[in-house]
């Protein structure tokens, strides 16, 4: 009786140990994570003189980085937030739908060579951004879309890994619900609106916040297709506080704060989806 008793006792105390354990890594991975961002939020309330001692609190915070970013006659900011907001919805939009519609043909259609069309699609993921600029200004100068929204935006109007995601997510909608809607009389295009997306509305919202973040954040290809400030997105926006006299890092920090804004309230507002379709993402196919 004593034996087991000790032997619960024991069982009882290694569990207590690896969970201590467990939440104090977890804990100092976060606060690992957060400190940049906490710095990042600090150092946009701190002046110039501030910013150059490196010290972690503000002295004398302040709100004036903020007025200077929006009012400065250097500074586009609003108008480079309102460039990025375009190109992000835009391309989220079109990603969202036609990602969908070609992860539905691929997983409900039968059709030769659907295999490899698939892994042709899936293959481009490995190709480098970098090498793919070239061939892209080339276009957009051939076809004078240098310097505008649709030249930001094209090349992520529609998203390989959207088409991997929403096949393998459509892949495990039973084809029952498919044939019961097509005996009712209803054409492929409203059994897709209707029946299908419904279904995959977690991997639909996974699919537009990461192309939203992803395209929210570019900065290689805004700065190459974009040579007009009033064309320049966040990203590009905000190299532009940098010159040959040295770097601003107090607008920086401040514009760079304002931009994760959008982010972090489209994470929260969303993150229950993220988990769901992360979790679930391949589990068929």
């Amino acid at each position: 009786m004593n034996n087991s008793k000790s032997v619960f006792a024991g069982a009882k105390t290694r569990r207590l140990v690896s969970g201590i354990t467990a939440y104090l890594v977890l804990g100092i991975l976060a606060v690992v994570m957060v400190f940049p961002f906490l710095w990042m939020l600090l150092s946009s309330l701190k002046d110039a003189t501030q910013i150059a001692s490196l010290a972690f609190l503000p002295t004398n915070p302040t709100l004036a980085n903020y007025a200077i970013i929006f009012t400065s006659k250097h500074s586009q900011f609003g108008r480079w937030f309102m460039n990025s907001a375009v190109a992000a919805v835009w391309t989220t939009a079109s990603v969202a739908f036609f990602d969908s519609i070609v992860g539905y043909t691929l997983a409900k259609f039968n059709f030769p060579g659907k295999r490899i069309v698939f892994l042709v699609i899936v293959s481009t993921l490995m190709i480098p951004t970098e090498m793919l600029v070239i061939p892209w200004y080339a276009m957009s100068r051939a076809f004078k879309w240098v310097n505008s929204y649709w030249g930001i935006s094209f090349p992520g109007l529609v998203s390989a890994f959207g088409v991997f995601l929403m096949r393998q997510f459509m892949m495990t909608v039973p084809d029952d619900f498919i044939d019961a809607a097509r005996i009712d009389g209803m054409g492929e295009f409203r059994i897709f609106a209707t029946v299908i997306l419904p279904l995959v509305t977690s991997a639909l919202a996974t699919l537009a916040i990461f192309n939203f973040i992803g395209n929210w954040n570019a900065f290689l290809w805004p700065l190459i297709v974009s040579s007009k400030p009033a064309m320049f997105t966040l990203p590009v926006g905000l190299a532009n506080f940098s010159s040959e006299s040295g770097s601003d890092w107090q607008l920086i920090m401040t514009g760079a704060t304002v931009s994760m804004a959008p982010l972090i309230a489209v994470f929260l507002a969303f993150q229950k989806q993220i988990i769901k379709g992360i979790a679930m993402t391949g589990l068929k196919g």
